[in-house]
């Protein structure tokens, strides 16, 4: 990257919205999300012609209402009454690179055949005791797994993939593994450093997150060659030795913050890279993220479209000094992640 980046490119999906679709439309939609994805990892995606945006507004007020019920109540769907996965977090319950985190929040997973509560992330779903909570969270879901294939679909032009290699890259995310979260954000104890959600990458596929208003709380660190990082606000720096610069990714109205996980990484075989991210804390506020994954079985794998487009290519081999990213099962990748997303003390939920 040459050049500072002051704000996150804007992409419009509405050309892939349409019933009868201008090829030119949707090929500039698939460059520049192909040109986001290489250079930053994250854009924000106008979906003003999908939703109404009374939408998720009514979901942030849903929010609200259960956040502010006694803790006791909310404490009724507590992770502990199911699979330790699907459920509700206490304050400083989830922990990001082996530090509490200062939210709380819901997650919610993909039902599953013979759910088992036993079993990791293989339980129920437990929602809140909220008038309209799950009817209109659930509506939300059926959204966001249409708009996921949508932007796969998207991508894999930008990959300048065969009809055959997206019909198989499709096969490997038409039954997601998703996952949702509700998140609130109290007051921070005087104590605190400033971060609600420490610096980390999404690992899996694609994220869309609804935030409210509040800005200045999602910040994004973009690579950026010679250049070092400010403390922005006197925080701490997070990034360790790369270089490059934290930007604000503040809400645009009719959009999504939009990013890429891990498993996009594997699949271009590290032509998109997953970005460092984090929350700082503004005041009170409320985020919806809903992760479109691969599904539970998917072998995910460098795909043969982006090895053809990376430089010194000779299709068994790649960048990474020559190395190939190794091949993971994507349930396998998950539970291993998910056993850390509450660890204290080092040890996993699941240990």
């Amino acid at each position: 990257m040459s050049h500072v980046l002051a704000s996150l490119p804007i992409i419009d999906i509405a050309p892939y919205l349409e019933a009868e679709r201008d090829p030119a439309k949707c090929q500039s939609t698939s460059d520049a999300l192909h040109n986001a994805c290489v250079e930053y990892g994250f854009f924000y995606l106008d979906i003003s012609q999908f939703i109404d945006p009374s939408e998720p507004e009514e979901l942030t007020r849903l929010a609200r209402e259960f956040f502010s019920l006694p803790q006791e109540e909310k404490d009724k769907i507590g992770l502990e009454h199911q699979d330790y996965a699907r459920g509700y977090q206490r304050l400083k319950q989830n922990v990001t690179n082996g530090k509490a985190d200062n939210h709380e929040g819901i997650d919610f997973y993909k039902p599953v055949e013979k759910p088992d509560r036993s079993k990791p992330v293989w339980g129920e779903n437990q929602w809140p005791d909220v008038p309209g909570f799950k009817h209109k969270y659930e509506h939300w879901i059926e959204k966001m797994k249409k708009l996921g294939l949508i932007v796969m679909e998207a991508m894999s032009v930008g990959l300048k993939m065969t009809t055959e290699e997206w019909l198989e890259l499709r096969a490997q995310v038409d039954d997601s593994f998703w996952v949702m979260r509700t998140i609130g954000y109290p007051p921070l104890p005087t104590d605190d450093d400033g971060f609600s959600c420490g610096a980390h990458k999404d690992y899996g596929c694609l994220t869309f997150l609804h935030a409210d208003p509040t800005r200045g709380a999602l910040q994004v660190f973009l690579q950026q060659s010679g250049t070092t990082a400010s403390n922005l606000d006197g925080l701490p720096a997070e990034h360790g030795t790369e270089e490059g610069i934290w930007i604000n990714a503040d809400p645009v109205p009719n959009c999504v913050v939009c990013n890429i996980g891990e498993m996009w990484e594997i699949w271009t075989n590290g032509l998109y890279k997953s970005t460092l991210h984090r929350v700082v804390h503004r005041g009170s506020s409320y985020r919806i993220p809903f992760f479109f994954e691969p599904n539970f079985t998917a072998n995910v794998a460098p795909l043969r479209s982006a090895l053809r487009l990376l430089p010194s290519q000779d299709k068994e081999s790649s960048s990474n000094e020559g190395q190939t990213y190794k091949s993971v099962i994507y349930g396998d990748f998950l539970l291993r992640k998910v056993d850390s997303n509450f660890a204290l003390d080092g040890k996993g939920k699941y240990d």
